[in-house]
């Protein structure tokens, strides 16, 4: 007979209170994500419909208006748009809000001084039905997860064969104590009563005889008595059994598990004695395949990771920092103008930057081009000296002045213009570099990945700083743009003064 573990059904209210906890957190969490992520996006889409409007808005052209709202209710997210004029009267209602409610985001739209109007845009609230259903693979999961557990306890805490036997052995000890137990108690009575009888035959001396035979059949109802309850005891023992085997066996289990425990304790022990009894030479043996492997592997990577690996190339790669992906929404006819005055910016920083005398005998190998995914420079030192890297940072900095003022400047002017991030590394840790920007680059920041003698290079020039809490080897190697010197400053401000200047002269 298997008999189950204990309290099973409990542990089975844990987990199941354990997964309702987790999968409360889980939405709880998702929810606020969500909610924030939303709030920046709805900001950003409402000053970049009010920037698409504004002639329309200021014209009060109803059907120019509808079609502009109508992209931007083509969103999920967007619910409904409202575009009213500056008397408060409604120009434009796109979409179905009053059946479902959201947030909204209101701004005013203004020319100088002066409102001509406003614009709503309500952002559907995300129900908790929705978040269980995007994150079903991680419900599914720690569903599973849990079964597995009530599963594994329900096989591992039942009680052997052993145990049950050893059981039924405690249990037949305790009931022969029982019962040895009352066949001494009714054997005290038994003869107390006979020596209260013995006295009173004692006080009736002239009826002896009568005495003698009473005290005779007394002696026989006595051992009467006696087999009478001794029987009713036996008779008793099925039912004692049903009472207390319960109690016995979780006793006997939890007393078996102490051991159990202790026996693995001396497992352990007796294994670590056995390693300690291993020769010098196994250990020498084992020591030198394990360092033979260790080495192996890291000769795999000694190009990619190591400090004191050679370069005579540079890469720099500058990236947008569009958390929104609103360059791809971005109509055609307003994205290849942004990212050709990009490219043009950039060729004539590479131009301007490499006539300094301080980078001679460095020179750019490639043409960049802007597209999507940003643009990427390759300097290449043309002797020993030329220094390459120093050339490549400063190339990074300049271009994110450069950005800086072309991106206040559209702002300023309601036009679209996006923050951009630059890296600098070697050859060997471009696509290093790339995930680094994705993961770690903030807006207007440089990252340099580079060996030992680029860092050489660049340290009377800038300072630099380490990554915090860095989770991975290349975010441990890869340092943070922390400012230059006053010369090299004030070299950057007159490349770009002369790169804004020529761009002056070609408009």
């Amino acid at each position: 007979m298997t008999y189950l573990a204990p309290r099973q059904g409990l542990f089975a209210i844990i987990l199941l209170v354990s997964f309702c906890l987790q999968t409360l957190l889980l939405v709880i969490s998702t929810d606020q994500q969500l909610s924030n992520s939303r709030a920046q996006k709805g900001e950003q889409m409402v000053a970049q419909l009010i920037d698409e409007a504004r002639l329309s808005l200021e014209n009060k052209d109803r059907v120019s208006l509808s079609v502009i709202a109508n992209r931007y209710t083509s969103e999920q997210d967007v619910t409904r748009i409202l575009i009213k004029d500056n008397n408060g009267d409604i120009l434009v209602p796109v979409g179905n809000a009053p059946m479902q409610q959201g947030d909204t985001i209101s701004q005013i739209a203004t020319k100088g001084d002066a409102v001509i109007g406003s614009v709503a845009l309500t952002l559907k609230d995300i129900s908790k039905g929705e978040i269980i259903a995007m994150q079903w693979p991680f419900v599914i999961g720690s569903m599973v997860l849990h079964l597995l557990l009530w599963l594994i306890y329900s096989y591992i805490a039942r009680p052997t064969r052993e145990q049950i036997n050893a059981i039924s052995r405690d249990v037949q000890d305790l009931h022969r104590e029982q019962y040895t137990q009352l066949d001494q108690r009714g054997y005290a009575r038994e003869r107390e009563r006979r020596q209260s009888m013995s006295a009173d035959d004692g006080d009736n001396g002239d009826n002896g005889e009568t005495g003698t035979s009473q005290s005779d059949r007394l002696v026989h109802d006595g051992q009467s008595n006696g087999q009478a309850a001794a029987s009713a005891g036996y008779n008793q023992q099925p039912n004692t059994r049903k009472l207390d085997i319960h109690s016995a066996v979780n006793q006997y289990v939890r007393t078996q598990q102490n051991q159990d425990s202790t026996l693995d304790d001396n497992t352990n022990g007796t294994t670590a004695d056995t390693a300690s009894n291993m020769t010098d030479s196994d250990v020498s043996d084992h020591t030198a395949h394990k360092a033979e492997d260790s080495s192996q592997h890291a000769n795999n990577h000694v190009s990619r990771l190591s400090a004191t690996r050679a370069f005579d190339s540079v890469s720099v790669q500058i990236v947008f920092h569009d958390e929104f992906n609103m360059l791809e929404r971005l109509a055609p006819s307003q994205r290849l103008p942004y990212l050709a005055l990009c490219t043009q910016l950039l060729n004539q920083a590479v131009t301007e930057l490499l006539k300094q005398p301080l980078l001679l005998g460095v020179s750019a190998i490639n043409e960049p081009h802007f597209d999507e995914s940003g643009a990427y420079v390759m300097l290449k030192a043309e002797n020993s000296h030329a220094k390459v890297a120093l050339a490549g940072v400063m190339l990074a900095k300049l271009y994110l002045m450069l950005n800086k003022i072309i991106h206040d400047k559209h702002i300023e002017l309601s036009r679209f213009a996006l923050p951009a991030k630059a890296g600098v590394s070697d050859n060997a840790q471009v696509d290093a570099m790339t995930h680094l920007l994705d993961s770690v680059g903030k807006k207007e920041q440089m990252l340099i990945l580079l060996p030992n003698g680029g860092l050489k290079q660049i340290s009377h020039h800038v300072q630099v700083q380490s990554v915090m809490r860095p989770t991975t080897v290349y975010e441990r190697e890869c340092a943070i743009f922390d400012g230059g010197n006053d010369a090299m400053i004030q070299r950057l401000a007159d490349v770009r003064n002369a790169v804004l200047m020529i761009d002056d002269s070609e408009e």
